[in-house]
């Protein structure tokens, strides 16, 4: 049968087929094909992002079989998010969520097991409690544009929510570019960065997200590009003074903390990939200000504003990109 379709190139496919995700406009009802170096992935035409409409063509598509869905066994759509092989909830009542891992489990989803949320992101470490409701295990191995992250939820931070936003700050890395990654996790930021061919320190103070970071730049294939450090970054960066061609500060709520580190990072020309979380009313004012106050003996020229997502009412996650161009060294 006929059916609407997105195409493009091979190589593309994996980056496009996430951002369908995200707009909501992949079809599971259709089977993707690949034929002579170009996928066609059937679409929803009316939720195809502006940005892939131009990719828009009609294609006979083998129908997929369905498989069971949560959703087949409640008499509601659950809320779920996927990571790995685990699936994650966010329920508050303790039957309901039972009810729903129970489903997942009998549904044809490939999960593992089903967690929980049973606390906030909590303390230094940005981690949180979970109740496991199905399965034994949070570790899992999370799969993120042809790259692949070892990663336990209850010992480290890890947002598959934020794939494309990762994905458009590591496509500025230039080769031998000096990447610092200030806050670096897993390493979602800093093993992209390191394909790329810039050299990379990546510092965590979570020893398990360190350790974490050093196998999946194994597994990835960039162990020798990425230099880990594990500790307060503002307390281990003096080696680095000078150092950086680029530096993300993926810690939204206290980024501004570590500003003069960062600067002392800075080399003659850096670019900052500044988080925060800001008032929608005017949310990169005040990250703007920020930087210029910290960065005293550089020109401080912005050069994009992203709102990341929406974080609480009223409230933004966003990203602040500057470059720092040193007056005299």
């Amino acid at each position: 049968m006929t059916v609407p379709c997105v195409t493009v190139s091979r190589e593309r496919g994996e980056a496009v087929r996430q951002s369908l995700i995200e707009a909501d406009a992949l079809t599971e009802d259709y089977e993707i094909e690949v034929m002579e170096g170009r996928i066609y992935i059937p679409v929803d035409p009316a939720a195809v992002p502006d940005g892939l409409r131009d990719a828009l063509t009609e294609r006979e598509l083998s129908h997929r079989d369905r498989q069971l869905t949560p959703a087949d066994l409640l008499e509601f759509e659950p809320s779920i998010e996927r990571l790995g092989d685990i699936v994650i909830l966010d329920e508050d009542d303790r039957r309901r969520a039972q009810e729903i891992a129970e489903a997942v489990m009998e549904s044809g989803l490939p999960c593992e097991t089903v967690l929980n949320r049973a606390s906030p992101i909590e303390g230094e470490l940005r981690v949180r409690e979970w109740d496991i409701l199905a399965g034994n295990s949070t570790e899992t191995v999370h799969r993120e544009y042809g790259y692949e992250y070892l990663l336990n939820v209850a010992k480290v931070y890890f947002s598959p929510r934020l794939a494309t936003e990762r994905r458009l700050v590591t496509e500025q890395t230039k080769p031998s570019e000096h990447v610092f990654d200030m806050f670096a996790g897993v390493g979602p930021f800093a093993i992209p960065a390191a394909d790329r061919d810039a050299d990379v320190i990546a510092c965590d103070l979570n020893e398990h997200a360190i350790a974490y970071l050093e196998e999946n730049a194994r597994r990835n294939g960039v162990a020798e590009q990425i230099t880990t450090v594990q500790g307060d970054v503002s307390t281990v960066a003096d080696e680095w003074t000078g150092w950086a061609d680029r530096i993300i500060m993926n810690l939204p709520h206290s980024a501004d903390e570590f500003l003069e580190t960062a600067v002392r990072l800075a080399g003659d020309c850096c670019m900052i990939h500044y988080y925060d979380i800001a008032d929608a009313e005017a949310p990169f004012a005040s990250g703007e200000t920020a930087i210029t106050e910290a960065a005293t003996d550089y020109t401080v020229s912005v050069i994009n504003q992203r709102v990341v997502r929406s974080y609480a009412p009223g409230q933004l996650n966003i990203r602040v990109d500057a470059e720092l161009s040193a007056h005299n060294r």
